[in-house]
C-alpha cells in the first residue's frame, strides 16, 4: 500500500507542491505524530499533531481545480440510501436493477480505526460500464467525472464521495454510539498543509461534521439491513 501512496504524490507532485513535511508524514517518516482530538458538534476529529514543529496536519478542498480523488478512484461503496437516491438520478424504476445493471459486489480489507484488519463486503458502483469484479481496488477515472471537474451525479452523487478526504467509524460511549473521524491518506490529494493554529480549518470541520455523521450512521444502517457486511480481523 505504501509505495502505491508514494506513486500517488510522485503523480501529485507534477502539478501541486506537496510541503516535504507533508510528504514524510503520509509516508510515515515521522516519528512525531501524536492523536490530537477534538469534538464537533457529533463528530470526534482525530487531527495529526507533530510535536516536533508544534502544529497540525490541516486539509482543504482545491476543487474545481483538482478532482484527483474523481480520477483515481480505487472503488466506490455505496450506503443503501445511496441506492435509491442515485437509481432515481440514472432513472431506474427499480432499485433491483440499478443493481444489477450499475453495479458489483466486491470484498475487501483495509485497516481499522487501531490498526486491526476490517473485512468489508458492499455493494460498489461501477466506475466504468464494464467494471468487473476483479478491477475492484485498481484506480479508476470515474466515468460520471466531465472533463471540467464536475459529476454527472451530482447532488445525488455516492455518500462515500462527500466523506472524501475523511474515513470514519462508530465506537461505544457509555451505551451510545459516537462517531469519529479522521484522513484518508491515499497521496492523491494536494489540499493537506502544515499549520501551527487549527483554528483556520474549524468551518470546515463544522461542515463536515454534519457529512460524516450523516454518512456513518447511513452507512451503519446500511449493514444492519444487509445490504453489507463487516467483520473484525486481527
Amino acid at each position: 500500500m505504501l509505495h502505491k501512496i508514494e506513486e500517488g504524490l510522485d503523480l501529485l507532485a507534477k502539478n501541486w507542491r506537496i510541503e516535504p513535511i507533508i510528504r514524510d508524514f503520509v509516508l510515515g517518516k515521522r516519528n512525531d505524530a501524536s492523536d490530537h482530538q477534538m469534538k464537533v458538534k457529533d463528530v470526534i476529529f482525530h487531527i495529526p499533531y507533530l510535536t516536533m514543529e508544534n502544529g497540525y496536519v490541516l486539509w482543504k478542498c482545491y476543487w474545481p481545480d483538482c478532482h484527483n480523488c474523481c480520477n483515481r478512484q480505487g472503488r466506490l461503496p455505496l450506503t443503501s440510501d445511496d441506492l435509491i437516491t442515485i437509481s432515481k438520478n440514472l432513472k431506474y424504476r427499480k432499485v433491483s436493477d440499478f443493481v444489477n445493471t450499475e453495479t458489483n459486489i466486491t470484498t475487501w480489507d483495509e485497516k481499522g480505526p487501531s490498526g486491526n484488519s476490517v473485512i468489508m463486503t458492499m455493494i460498489n458502483l461501477k466506475r466504468t460500464e464494464t467494471e468487473t469484479e476483479a478491477e475492484d481496488g485498481t484506480y479508476i477515472r470515474c466515468r460520471f467525472l466531465d472533463e471540467k471537474g464536475y459529476c454527472g451525479l451530482h447532488p445525488s452523487r455516492p455518500g462515500v464521495c462527500y466523506l472524501y478526504p475523511f474515513s470514519s467509524w462508530l465506537e461505544n460511549e457509555k451505551g451510545k454510539p459516537r462517531v469519529h473521524a479522521t484522513y484518508q491518506f491515499t497521496g492523491d490529494c494536494p489540499g493537506f498543509y502544515f499549520a501551527e493554529s487549527i483554528d483556520e480549518m474549524m468551518d470546515i470541520l463544522i461542515q463536515y461534521s454534519k457529512i460524516i455523521y450523516d454518512y456513518t450512521m447511513s452507512s451503519n444502517r446500511t449493514t444492519r439491513e444487509n445490504f453489507g457486511s463487516l467483520s473484525m480481523g486481527f
